[in-house]
């Protein structure tokens, strides 16, 4: 279960576009160091946007995860490491057949010294990748939380058939791959 909590001077925050969101935060929920989970939408031109407004695509918005860390615990390095594992960076406004401007891989920075780290970290992607990947990365901008039905909606719905085939399987290569990040409660 996610606990939303405002972030302390020590704690770090970054957001992050991997496709659904659904998908980003059932794994990030379950890295050691990240302190809360909570999706959203950002950088699009409308204020508060609703799911369906971001489901159109006439709003600009991103469905993210917004992350409280802990950088003493895990690093934003180790975070986005995760980040280009658990989806497709290659893919432009589409993670499976999700399709759409709201699905597009980004990073969204409210710190300098992130974009920094962020930025070598994609390059390092796009490197391995032979210079296919098309993350954005960009400053935050006018972010909104999600609907409360969607905080926590792999934990709270599991056998959902989208839950079930997509979002699953990418929590499954999160533990294996990852084994050392997991958090045991």
């Amino acid at each position: 279960m996610t606990i939303h909590t405002a972030p302390t001077h020590a704690n770090k925050i970054i957001t992050l576009g991997g496709g659904c969101f659904w998908c980003t935060e059932a794994v990030f929920v379950r890295v050691k160091g990240v302190l809360d989970v909570e999706s959203g939408y950002s950088n699009g031109h409308t204020l508060n946007p609703t799911y369906a407004q971001v489901c159109e695509g006439n709003t600009g918005h991103n469905e993210v995860v917004r992350l409280v860390f802990d950088p003493q615990v895990v690093s934003l390095r180790e975070l986005l490491e995760i980040f280009f594992v658990i989806h497709d960076p290659t893919t432009l406004n589409r993670q499976g057949n999700d399709a759409g401007t709201q699905y597009r891989s980004g990073i969204y920075w409210i710190d300098e010294a992130d974009c920094a780290v962020a930025q070598q970290v994609l390059d390092e992607a796009n490197a391995a990748m032979s210079g296919r990947v098309v993350t954005e990365l960009k400053s935050l901008t006018n972010y909104s939380a999600a609907e409360a039905y969607h905080q926590d909606y792999f934990e709270n719905n599991p056998n959902q058939g989208y839950c079930a085939f997509v979002v699953a399987p990418k929590v499954q290569k999160f533990l294996q791959t990852f084994a050392n990040k997991v958090k045991h409660d």
